[in-house]
């Protein structure tokens, strides 16, 4: 059988704690963290991997158009 191949975006942030978040849009409660960019991309990989194990309904991932930053005044 032949494996189904994802590529999923993921969002990485650094907190105000220095750790690196990890988020994956198109997995509702898919996140993780890690002390550097290297390891949290690790963990969201498996995150990502049990996310897709413990989901009954079938998740496909939307088309990576773009990201931008917004600066608004307040």
């Amino acid at each position: 059988m032949k494996k189904e191949v994802l590529n999923f975006t993921v969002l990485i942030e650094e907190g105000e704690d220095g750790f690196y978040i990890a988020r994956v849009p198109d997995i509702p409660g898919c996140h993780t963290q890690g002390k550097t960019v290297s390891q949290v991309l690790e963990r969201v990989k498996e995150a990502i991997e049990v996310c897709l194990e413990s989901d009954k309904e079938e998740i496909k991932p939307m088309k990576f158009v773009g990201i931008q930053q917004i600066q608004v005044e307040r």
